[in-house]
């Protein structure tokens, strides 16, 4: 892929914000998978008031690595579809 087909996009993980370079058709899965992880942050917040940002990201990295792989579910693939999209954009900007 070459990189001027890339686009920027800012993304907003646990009250950061990230500026990463995506291919345009990737862009919804990628905004998909934030929201589902950002709005995973937010239900542990509210449960377990008192902690920090590290704490929460750390219970949902947890509840992501237990959660069983449905095939079929077409959510599940694109979560996890946009969690490697956006580990690689992530990669690339460090």
């Amino acid at each position: 892929m070459a990189e001027e087909e890339l686009i920027p996009i800012n993304i907003l993980i646990a009250d950061r914000t990230y500026r990463i370079r995506t291919n345009p058709k990737d862009e919804e899965v990628i905004r998909k998978t934030l929201k589902i992880i950002n709005d995973k942050i937010i239900e542990y917040k509210t449960q377990f008031a008192g902690k920090d940002m590290q704490d929460y990201i750390a219970m949902v990295i947890i509840w992501y690595a237990t959660q069983t792989p449905d095939e079929s579910s077409s959510t599940g693939k694109e979560v996890l579809e946009g969690l490697k999209k956006i580990e690689l954009q992530l990669d690339k900007a460090l």
